[in-house]
């Protein structure tokens, strides 16, 4: 064999080579190597099928609406006004199909995820995002273990489950005490995933110190399709508040039966409340009318607010929490995108760190994250008054006083 036939060969056998480890860095990285110019993709995850699908579809919306609005005000101008790309992704209410989707979204070459809604998929897709150095921003999931693992990539903007009780206790205390302090004890009820046993073992803690006597706790499964021996059991005991716990159908399927077993408490207090929207309030007045919720809520005082209240009901659709959150999580992450001046997910997730923004909606301060929780959150107290939701506290952002303890009509 001649030198140069040699040369060839080996030359041949190194381009080879060469090409096979430039395609799998192609796969490796496709945000970066097939869609520089192209729009940037950011994957929107939520539970849009299966038992808490209501509000998964309610965050889609949200998160699509803000990125029409993104688009809409000239894209990512510091990219030349590159556009977002929404990619959408079916958790189905599960966290093990959760993580599937987060692996698709990686080959799709997302920038960034928003979602996912609940806590017990958002443990597994934060990790799962974590793998891939994808920023997640979680936009409702309260479960304060998500932002307690020292994952970099994870972030939430809205209020975690210990800031949320805290502010829903000492509001709860303020209420009663400012009617004589006619409530004494409690019944709590609560769906048995992640966030309503977290809930309920810290409201068993916390609500004895309170002057509060807790009667009994009761778990239920998601779905429930029938509440009437959990009503019956609270007529039975006649406690003074009920506090439930569960996301939006058991929320509501639990306040109906209660009304029709005739179980009239002093007050339906709930935190973080799966009824908190006005589909339930036009759809059963009398069953939602005085109950008072500590959650996530616009400011109302804000254009831009009320602006995205009529854009939802534009589409047919229903103001909800999960819908506010899942929107200003898109407007975080364009943000976030904005000041990296690049689609590079290391530069997403030290941008979206160092963030300061101020130009939201929530009744919240500016933005803050420290190890992933966002220090400028709050939630606010609702209730049901004159067939809508008005916030009764903290009093800077109140539309009216709360009723308490509420007609037993």
């Amino acid at each position: 064999m001649s030198a140069r036939s040699s040369t060839r060969r080996l030359t041949r056998r190194r381009f080879v080579a060469g090409t096979s480890a430039a395609a799998v860095a192609v796969a490796g990285f496709p945000a970066i190597l097939r869609a520089q110019g192209g729009p940037i993709k950011i994957g929107l995850l939520h539970p849009v099928t299966g038992p808490i699908s209501f509000s998964g579809l309610q965050c889609r919306a949200g998160a699509e609406l803000a990125v029409e609005a993104v688009n809409a005000a000239g894209g990512i101008k510091s990219l030349g006004g590159r556009k977002l790309e929404a990619v959408l992704g079916d958790a189905e209410s599960k966290p093990d199909v959760g993580v599937a989707q987060v692996e698709k979204m990686n080959e799709a070459g997302v920038a960034a995820i928003v979602g996912p809604f609940a806590s017990g998929i958002a443990l597994a897709t934060t990790q799962a995002a974590a793998k891939h150095g994808i920023a997640h921003v979680v936009d409702v999931g309260v479960v304060d273990q998500i932002v307690e693992r020292g994952l970099a990539n994870t972030f939430r903007f809205g209020p975690g489950l210990k800031s949320i009780v805290d502010t829903a206790l000492s509001n709860l205390v303020k209420i009663n005490d400012g009617a004589g302090k006619p409530a004494k004890t409690v019944m709590l009820v609560h769906e048995d995933s992640a966030f309503g046993s977290g809930m309920a073992k810290t409201l068993n803690e916390r609500l004895p110190a309170l002057g509060f006597q807790v009667l009994e706790t009761i778990p239920h499964a998601t779905p429930t399709r029938d509440f009437t021996n959990i009503a019956l059991k609270i007529k039975a005991a006649n406690p003074d508040l009920v506090i439930p716990s569960n996301y939006n159908n058991e929320y509501i399927l639990l306040a109906r039966t209660m009304r029709q077993q005739g179980v009239r408490p002093k007050a339906i207090y709930s935190i973080l409340g799966g009824g908190a929207n006005l589909k339930f309030i036009k759809e059963s007045p009398d069953d939602a009318a005085y109950i008072i919720d500590c959650n996530h809520w616009f400011d109302n005082r804000n254009a831009e607010a009320k602006a995205l209240r009529q854009k939802t009901e534009a589409k047919g659709l229903f103001i909800t929490y999960e819908v506010m959150l899942a929107h200003e999580c898109v407007r975080l992450v364009a943000d976030a995108i904005e000041r990296a001046k690049s689609t590079d997910r290391a530069a997403i997730v030290k941008a979206l760190a160092e963030s300061t923004w101020a130009g939201h909606f929530m009744p919240y301060g500016p933005t803050k994250f420290v190890n992933g929780q966002n220090q400028g959150a709050r939630p606010v107290n609702l209730q049901v008054l004159d067939k809508d939701f008005k916030v009764v506290f903290p009093p800077d952002v109140a539309e009216a006083k709360p009723v308490f303890p509420m007609p037993r009509t």
